[in-house]
């Protein structure tokens, strides 16, 4: 179970660093500053689940192959930057992945701890969510949680989906990566055909 656990971990540390790099490769960063986006991106939410839950070490602290992947991601990144017309799929399919898995990361640790339903589903959303906030504010863009895509939404109704299929009979590795997958999915689906949550503001505030 822990060792599955360190393996999704991993990938979504792999995911969200690829996504990071990018963005940062988007905005002309040199090296060094993409690393450092690479690295906040993958580890931004983590950090500040360990940080609100009590008696938790910060995750990547001792954990080598987190920042092995955080590196292994910038290095496929800067690999990628030829494509920079094409930059925007990559990015947004990585990002999508590492919400997945960092949702489900989290919310696992949620019920670890005991916490209610509402509170697991909530560590989740942050642990998947607060990587990518960080990295936006760092390209000085308004997170894109904030604002027109429905993200943060489909990480609470993945989240949700494993807390309750932890309760059923299902195979382990089912139980956590029906969720992922629907995510994953679901993050395509929206950005493909630019779903949005409706405004509260009217065109003429837009």
């Amino acid at each position: 179970m822990n060792e599955l656990f360190g393996l999704v971990e991993i990938i979504g540390s792999l995911a969200l660093a690829i996504s990071g790099a990018l963005t940062a490769i988007r905005n002309k960063f040199d090296g060094f500053g993409i690393l450092i986006i690479a690295f906040v991106t993958a580890i931004g939410g983590g950090t500040l689940r360990d940080i609100l839950l009590p008696n938790r070490e910060v995750f990547w602290i001792h954990n080598t192959y987190i920042m092995y992947a955080i590196i292994a991601g910038t290095v496929i990144a800067i690999f990628l930057r030829n494509k920079h017309q094409y930059i925007y799929k990559p990015l947004m399919l990585f990002d999508s992945i590492g919400l997945g898995f960092y949702t489900i990361v989290g919310v696992g640790i949620g019920i670890s701890q005991g916490l209610d339903a509402i509170f697991c589903i909530l560590i989740g959303t942050i642990t998947g969510t607060f990587g990518g906030v960080l990295r936006d504010i760092l390209v000085n863009k308004a997170p894109i949680i904030f604002h027109k895509e429905i993200y943060a939404t489909i990480s609470i109704l993945g989240g949700g989906m494993y807390y309750i299929l932890t309760y059923t009979n299902l195979q382990v590795v089912a139980v956590k990566f029906i969720p992922i997958t629907f995510i994953i999915l679901a993050r395509l689906v929206v950005l493909k055909f630019e779903l949005s949550l409706p405004s509260i503001y009217s065109k003429e505030e837009n």
